[in-house]
């Protein structure tokens, strides 16, 4: 080490701890945790101790962080003081020792039992070591250890920490060992019960997750954790989450933001799933309840929007609008322009296309000029200038790499939207063409080639797909699906749609072309009862035609004459729906 850095050391350490005094002040206990648990026990430094720091901090400088590290570590334990064992971590971790970090940490938790910090290092140094089993007893000190108004937080942050394990059985086991007293305390069951489901959801035991939900439920049937975990089984294909979820929507009162939460998602997944009564009847309850959140107005207004309820989707924008602009912060004005692109939709829809062409003048974010833009070339499409609604698209500036893709695609939905299917087929083509690896791209490619009524291309297309992705589930059921539609190759189509369940035999879609088949092979009563499963799961206007069609041929005309009307309901210009009822020639 050079005379000068050895002199500013000298200086600085000599400034720090009052070298020159009688008695030296000691170093600054922990400025965060419980008063006087962390404070150093010993009251004066002395100047041997003095220079065993300075010696242990030049030896890092020198490059010999093992020397320094046995040296304060041995300070930190006579001085019992925080800072000092914070050090000896620190050099340990710099010099990649974990085991020398480890010992440090466990120093100082030993010596000073009330230090959360000090258990924090120890449990994280251990999974970091993958010393997993060993991580029950630290866990459970921590969460005892935290403030009670505090510890449902610590409970449900407990997956994130554990979510780098690599054997996730053992991480649910050390997890539910450590949440045991928890699991015994009226306040905490519920998240402690709902981290346990996480844990077991984490390594793939979805039945498991669902009955942990259902034991902290039943503790807390107000608490808002268990169905925010039931929320995510039901995007997970688990049906019977939802009861769980009403239930809490039930005994809760709405009035946290967690409660809040549980609406909230709630209705988006009812969306997702095409049940928008229901959506839209939880989202006015919510609206109802906290008229000052702003969030549930602009879901209700695109909602409306989505429905041609344009009076109701106005008014519910305006409030939005009216709440985001008082928060101000990037997620409102992330969501104004969300609200602005759906004001220009309502406009359209009005055929007010200056309107329609003001509010898209409002949005400044960079980011969000392609979504402007491609609504200002649907304006100029409705108005006979899809010439010049491409030219409008083309002629946007590519700021990011992603948005050469983000252009051609907007195109070719563009063309896509007004039934210009060849030449939507072209730009796919040309996209695909830009970026091969993009199986995405390849995917929309095929299926605009069915529109287009190149068959043989779709076929191709699609068995590129399925040998570039063995796993893309979408193509088998595509492939098999166009074949069933045709009633070609029955027995093929049936064993693709039967890869793609086995892919993914949670999707509804997919349980609707294996119905189909089913159908098209003369399996009415198994046809049946795959439709009827479908459609519980997923109400959507092409799974009524086909289950519709089924009920029809079988006899069942009432019942098939419902399934139609709510399949009307749910999109009235369906092709699929319209094409059924016209070949059938029925009015339902």
């Amino acid at each position: 080490m050079n005379i000068l850095h050895r002199t500013a050391t000298v200086v600085l350490l000599s400034s720090a701890f009052g070298v020159g005094a009688q008695t030296v002040a000691p170093i600054a206990a922990e400025s965060k945790g419980t008063p006087g648990t962390e404070t150093a026990l010993n009251s004066g430094l002395n100047a041997p101790l003095f220079y065993q720091l300075l010696l242990g901090e030049l030896n890092v400088m020198a490059g010999e962080p093992g020397t320094g590290y046995s040296l304060i570590l041995d300070a930190a334990r006579k001085q019992k003081d925080p800072a000092l064992y914070r050090r000896a971590v620190e050099l340990a971790l710099q010099a990649r020792s974990g085991d020398a970090a480890l010992t440090a940490a466990r120093a100082w938790a030993q010596e000073i039992p009330g230090s959360s910090e000090a258990n924090r290092f120890v449990l994280q140094i251990l999974l970091a070591l993958n010393r997993v089993a060993e991580t029950a007893p630290v866990l459970q000190t921590l969460v005892q250890a935290s403030p009670v108004i505090d510890r449902n937080d610590t409970i449900n942050a407990i997956p994130q920490t554990y979510s780098r394990v690599a054997d996730k059985s053992l991480a649910a086991t050390v997890v539910r060992e450590a949440l045991a007293p928890s699991l015994k305390q009226p306040f905490h069951a519920a998240a402690a019960w709902t981290t346990i489901g996480r844990m077991e959801l984490a390594q793939g035991q979805e039945q498991l997750a669902l009955t942990a939900a259902r034991e902290g439920h039943a503790v807390d049937p107000a608490s808002p954790y268990p169905a925010l975990l039931a929320l995510e089984l039901m995007e997970q294909g688990q049906a019977d989450a939802e009861t769980l979820v009403r239930q809490q929507l039930q005994a809760a009162s709405t009035s946290t933001a967690a409660d809040s939460a549980v609406a909230l998602a709630y209705a988006r997944i009812l969306i997702d799933l095409q049940r928008n009564r229901e959506a839209r009847a939880q989202l006015e309850t919510l609206t109802t309840r906290q008229p000052s959140q702003a969030e549930p107005w602009l879901l209700l207004g695109s909602l409306q929007t989505q429905e041609n309820a344009l009076p109701a989707a106005t008014a519910s924008l305006q409030k939005y609008m009216t709440l985001a602009r008082q928060a101000g912060d990037e997620r409102a004005a992330r969501g104004l322009t969300q609200a602005y692109l759906l004001m220009a939709q309502i406009a359209e829809k009005q055929k007010d296309f200056p309107a329609a062409n003001a509010w898209l003048d409002r949005i400044e974010n960079a980011d969000d000029i392609m979504a402007a833009q491609m609504r200002r070339a649907s304006l100029l499409a409705r108005q006979g200038q899809l010439p010049q609604a491409r030219a409008l698209l083309r002629g946007q500036p590519e700021r990011r790499p992603e948005d050469v893709r983000l252009k051609l695609v907007a195109e070719a939905q563009l063309l896509r939207d007004f039934k210009a299917y060849a030449q939507a087929y072209e730009v796919y083509n040309e996209a695909a063409n830009r970026f091969p690896d993009d199986t995405d791209l390849l995917y929309e490619q095929a299926m605009m080639a069915e529109k287009a009524g190149r068959l043989a291309d779709m076929e191709r297309l699609l068995r590129k797909l399925i040998a570039a992705k063995p796993d893309y589930h979408h193509a088998y059921n595509a492939l098999g699906y166009s074949l069933a539609e045709r009633n070609l190759r029955l027995p093929e189509a049936k064993q693709l749609i039967e890869k793609a369940v086995s892919l993914a035999p949670a999707d509804a879609y997919i349980q609707d072309s294996l119905g189909w088949v089913e159908f098209r092979m003369g399996n009415n009563a198994r046809a049946l009862a795959i439709l009827q499963a479908a459609y519980s799961k997923r109400p959507d206007p092409e799974i009524a035609a086909h289950l519709g069609e089924v009920l029809w041929v079988q006899g069942q005309r009432d019942q098939a004459l419902k399934i139609w009307r709510e399949g009307l309901l749910l999109a009235a210009d369906n092709e699929t729906l319209l094409g059924t009822l016209k070949r059938l020639q029925v009015k339902p």
